[in-house]
């Protein structure tokens, strides 16, 4: 028997319901309905957590965003920059690279024009701050010659600069003795690194100077008067006795130009392609080396013209005449733009800066002067002993005067008065020819005895453009750069006195706009047309009211042009009147004359 707890038991198991064991199959489908909700919380927090995170990245986005500086300049993630906006930049380095002031844009109906005249100047402002910003990183910087305590600088002879000067650069100053076929005449390429001479008696010569090598040497076997490179280092231009010739570097002879006769002085426009050439006959000429044509021949009666320079900001030429003038050219013109009394005697050199802001004179009367060629008036005069034969301005401003055997240079002579010069420097023979360097710190002297090499400290840019001029440019570069320059070859009808007249708008009056619009249509837009009725229904464009509104129409017409035609002969018939009037009150008034009549 069991006991009494034992019952109690089995009582209250009996009271409920007893749970059947669950098999096996069963068992594994709990555990999968498990499994699923499982996954199903997983999935549903992780879209959960992800959705979080894209809201906050989006967050941290717009924050980066609103804390970033306007012009696009990274910032480390989570600190604001100190110094938001682009850099500042100086007013007098961005006046540096200004090239033209802003332009009148048009009235509000030509609004294409307004565009692209807003688009131009926005990108010319655009490279002008560009440059001005990337002016500090130029690497190179001009230095000139400074002497001791109580030193004059004029004093220091050449030899001592080259001494005291690195072995490159104290190579730069040489001598050429040529006294069997001088005076000579030279010139320097664009870039700077190849020498022409020419010698009075014939003997010719091109040779890379930096480096002491003879490219060519040839003997025209009659007198030179002047050399001149063409647009790179492998042609050059020479004015033999009776006409112009082009060689090649080797020496070749290319071209003889026999319209070209009797020219004593050359000049080379780079950006145009243009020769001009000045003549003992008077004549000012062009020629086009891009396809070997003459562009103009102007006849200035002036006589000999052996004084010539031209201004490498707008390519106009200056001419020196015996009369003491200074006369300004264009290929556009037969006659001057511009006349200048200058000296009292005969003009014997001219030389303009680079920024065609100043020129120089010399003349027979032993003066120098000054001239401000925007206002064509004369800023500094300046008494020479000897005068001045040959002038050359060099890139930094540097003046270079010859007077006989002694080349002297002066230092800031636009800006303020000079009283001595900067450097001085005795040479063997007459001087015959004067030319600074590009992008050198070197004066080029030819003279009766040959030729000399000076060192002018301060004297060539330091920083070239590699893209216009470079020393160091391979033969690949070079004719890489020469397509380009044909390609964008200046036109001779451009040049002009006011290089920012081009950029200008032209405002032509009504009328020669409706002309130049009649020309292109072939008809006249404006013109009185033919009246045609107009169609109307319900039987009111029959054949008969046709006619009848013409005819209506056609009366106006001739009523308008009947009254026109009466308006016209009333007041011709009034105006008659009136002098009749006039006459009659005239006619009755006493002379003093009646008396004499009988």
């Amino acid at each position: 028997m069991a006991s009494p707890g034992e019952a109690a038991v089995d009582e209250t198991h009996v009271g409920k319901k007893k749970k059947p064991p669950a098999r096996y199959w069963q068992e594994l489908q709990e555990e999968e309905r498990k499994d699923e909700n499982k996954v199903k919380n997983d999935a549903e927090q992780s879209k959960e957590a992800q959705q979080q995170e894209e809201d906050e990245t989006q967050k941290a986005k717009k924050r980066k965003q609103d804390q970033s500086p306007s012009d696009g300049e990274k910032v480390k993630p989570g600190k604001s920059d100190p110094f938001p906006g682009p850099a500042p930049i100086p007013e007098d380095r961005l006046q540096k690279f200004k090239r033209k002031d802003k332009l009148k844009k048009p009235h509000r109906k030509q609004h294409k024009l307004r565009d692209i005249i807003a688009r131009s100047e926005d990108a010319s402002e655009m490279a002008q701050k560009q440059a001005a910003r990337f002016d500090l990183l130029l690497p190179e910087e001009a230095g000139f010659l400074e002497g001791d305590e109580d030193e004059d600088t004029c004093m220091i002879s050449q030899e001592d600069i080259a001494e005291a000067v690195d072995i490159t650069s104290g190579a730069k100053y040489f001598n050429l003795k040529l006294s069997q076929f001088g005076p000579y005449r030279l010139d320097y390429s664009k870039t700077g690194r190849h020498l022409l001479l020419g010698g009075r008696r014939g003997h010719v010569a091109c040779i890379d100077w930096t480096s002491k090598q003879l490219m060519c040497e040839i003997n025209v076997m009659e007198s030179v008067n002047d050399v001149k490179w063409l647009h790179s280092e492998a042609m050059y231009a020479v004015a033999q006795k009776k006409w112009l010739y082009i060689y090649d570097s080797n020496g070749i002879e290319l071209h003889c130009i026999r319209k070209f006769n009797d020219v004593l002085r050359m000049q080379f426009l780079p950006y145009h392609f243009l020769l001009a050439t000045a003549s003992a006959t008077s004549f000012l000429q062009y020629l086009d080396v891009s396809v070997g044509k003459e562009v103009a021949a102007i006849c200035t009666k002036t006589g000999r013209l052996d004084v010539m320079c031209q201004n490498p900001h707008n390519a106009i030429i200056h001419l020196g005449h015996a009369n003491g003038t200074v006369t300004l050219w264009s290929p556009n013109q037969k006659e001057a733009l511009v006349k200048m009394l200058c000296h009292q005697g005969g003009v014997r050199s001219v030389a303009v800066d680079k920024t065609g802001t100043y020129m120089v004179t010399s003349g027979m009367d032993k003066k120098l002067k000054v001239y401000d060629i925007r206002a064509f008036k004369p800023l500094k005069s300046y008494f020479l002993p000897a005068g001045a034969a040959c002038l050359s301005l060099s890139q930094r401003g540097l003046l270079s005067a010859a007077t006989g055997d002694v080349v002297q240079v002066y230092k800031d002579v636009c800006s303020m008065p000079v009283t001595k010069p900067y450097m001085a420097h005795r040479l063997r023979g007459t001087v015959w020819g004067l030319h600074f360097c590009p992008f050198e710190d070197v004066l080029g002297v030819g003279h009766g005895d040959g030729f000399t090499s000076m060192l002018v400290p301060g004297a060539g840019e330091p920083n070239f453009d590699g893209l216009d001029a470079n020393p160091y440019r391979s033969a690949k570069q070079r004719q890489e750069w020469e397509v380009k320059a044909l390609m964008e070859k200046i036109q001779p009808d451009l040049i002009s006195l006011d290089p920012t007249e081009l950029a200008q708008v032209d405002q032509a009056t009504w009328e020669q706009r409706h002309q130049d619009r009649v020309e292109v249509l072939g008809f006249d837009p404006l013109a009185k047309e033919k009246f045609v009725p107009k169609y109307k229904k319900k039987g009111r464009s029959s054949a008969g009211a046709i006619e009848r509104r013409k005819k209506q129409v056609a009366h106006e017409e001739q009523r308008d042009v009947i009254r026109k035609s009466v308006e016209d002969k009333v007041k011709m018939e009034k105006e008659r009147k009136e002098r009749e009037r006039k006459k009659a009150a005239l006619s009755t008034q006493k002379s003093a004359l009646d008396r004499f009549k009988k």
